[in-house]
């Protein structure tokens, strides 16, 4: 017979011990799909649509400060101004701050929650009350009790006193942890992570935004003080032919028509000069905003002409096979993919019982007194379990509808991909039709620039009329116009290929950026 017991007592430990383990194995157990980092098939080489006098892209390490490829310092000291101080980037980091926060909130669900308490009251209980069926001291004594005709023991006093009050001072701690048997916590800290982490991309790709806008605005504004530059010198020009006609006028060698001409030309080309300025001061102020400061801050910096900046003879931008490391929104989708994949994972979780552990410790007496006392004490522990038996299909829905988001995540990420491809496509089919369309209208302004001086000649010699050199004069302002607007696309095209191949965001933040967790 002991033998008997004793074999029993070790049959229930090894039950005991089996379920322990088999709790530990359960609480590594996460359902649900998953995730599975997508491939981006990328083409051995970018499509070369370039002639071989052009300036060329080559697949050499790009520079994450690219601008410094127009060897232009005062648009470097902008990026970094922009970098620094561009209330936009600051936006982002704050959302980024909260994405983060979010997730700690999150995890924290792993963790046991433990919390002290302390209270006292002064109470007294209504004899009227429940405590009525206790009985009183007098019916103790009448022997009502024994009977069984009242309640089950003497608590209140005889007469009208009734209950008295009393002293409950208490204090302890409560803790409870939910069993993560299914990875329903898992999941959910999974989804926050790739959560962050595509905020964190969104406030990258608002930085290649920016750093791209800015350099743009910057070509804006030099190519508009081109113009001006441009139109003053055609100003100039056409001053010194209404004073040229005025002056064979007054010989007799030209008429009054040439006179008005000369003179309308002039009036045309001054006409011209107020929106060029008012254009140069909207890139002005545009800048001024990029950098947070306010409008007409940077005119003493930047109001003195440089020129458009130029563009180097090779423009490196990286391997196609980069692009899904470089380009932030490509990383973004596929950080939307995992949480919408993690998300199934909870939405699966949430048809399996949830088991929380649970205790507390109190002290509790009606003497202060007491207080110190290990006999004051009380306490309770134990496990709770709860199992969805009847929902109205609201989890099947939910299930359902975290497959259909899981889905369009995973097409939003095919079609950032190809879109991504698309754009730098385009923008270095630009590049090469922007470099040709210049070289095309630097041949246009050279032979105008002949044209109009020998008809000058001409007029002065008496063999053409001065019809002939307004004409030509306009058509040299018009040239000289364009060669100064095609100059801009050249560098504009550099700004747009680096903002396709996401480049320019690698080490750029003021503060720390927070690591990625592995996919």
């Amino acid at each position: 017979m002991p033998m008997t017991l004793a074999m029993s007592g070790s049959n229930a430990m090894k039950r005991f011990l089996l379920a322990g383990f088999s709790m530990v194995a359960l609480a590594g157990c996460t359902v649900g799909p998953t995730y599975h980092k997508p491939q981006v098939k990328a083409p051995a080489a970018w499509r070369d649509t370039q002639p071989p006098a052009e300036s060329r892209v080559t697949t050499a390490s790009t520079d994450p400060q690219w601008w410094k490829l127009f060897n232009d310092p005062a648009l470097t000291k902008l990026e970094n101004e922009v970098a620094s101080s561009n209330l936009d980037l600051k936006a982002a980091s704050l959302r980024l701050m909260q994405s983060q926060a979010e997730r700690r909130i999150a995890s924290a669900a792993q963790m046991p929650h433990l919390e002290a308490n302390a209270s006292y009251a002064r109470e007294r209980a209504s004899t009227n009350g429940v405590l009525g069926l206790l009985g009183t001291m007098e019916q103790e004594q009448a022997g009502s009790i024994a009977s069984g005709t009242q309640g089950f023991g003497p608590t209140a006093l005889p007469g009208n006193v009734g209950n008295p009050s009393f002293n409950l001072p208490q204090y302890g701690m409560n803790a409870s942890w939910e069993v993560d048997f299914w990875g329903h916590v898992r999941r959910q800290v999974e989804a926050a992570t790739a959560a962050t982490q595509e905020t964190e991309e969104m406030r990258r790709d608002t930085l290649v935004s920016l750093m791209a806008e800015t350099a743009q605005d910057y070509i804006d504004l030099r190519a508009t003080q081109t113009q001006v530059g441009i139109l003053e010198h055609n100003i100039e020009v056409a001053n010194n032919s209404v004073r040229l006609t005025s002056l064979r006028f007054q010989q007799g060698a030209a008429t009054r028509l040439d006179v008005a001409e000369a003179t309308g030309q002039l009036h045309t080309f001054t006409s011209r000069l107020a929106p060029l300025k008012a254009q140069e001061t909207h890139m002005l102020n545009a800048l001024s905003f990029l950098v947070a400061r306010e409008p007409g801050a940077l005119d003493a910096e930047l109001g003195k002409p440089t020129g458009i900046p130029s563009v180097p003879a090779t423009v490196p931008v990286g391997l196609p096979s980069e692009l899904a490391e470089r380009r932030p929104d490509i990383r973004m989708a596929a950080d939307h993919l995992h949480a919408a994949t993690a998300a199934i994972g909870v939405a699966i979780a949430d048809f399996f019982p949830r088991v929380t552990l649970s205790g507390s410790l109190d002290i509790q007496a009606l003497q202060f007194s007491g207080l110190g006392s290990w006999a004051s004490r009380q306490y309770g522990f134990g496990p709770t379990a709860t199992l969805p038996l009847f929902e109205g299909g609201r989890l099947t829905g939910q299930l359902h509808l975290r497959k259909a988001q899981q889905k369009e995540a995973a097409t939003l990420f095919q079609r950032t991909v190809l879109k991504a491809w698309q754009e730098i496509d385009d923008a270095m089919a630009d590049f090469t039709a922007a470099q040709r369309r210049r070289d095309e209208l630097a041949e246009a302004v050279h032979e105008n620039e002949i044209a109009v001086e020998t008809a000058k000649a001409q007029y002065v010699q008496g063999a053409s009329d001065f019809l002939n050199v307004l004409t030509l004069q306009n058509a040299l302002l018009s040239s000289q116009s364009a060669l100064a607007t095609a100059t801009a696309q050249v560098a504009g095209s550099v700004t747009h290929l680096y903002r396709a191949v996401g480049g320019g965001w690698q080490d750029l933040y003021p503060e720390k950026t927070p690591a990625r967790t592995p996919a």
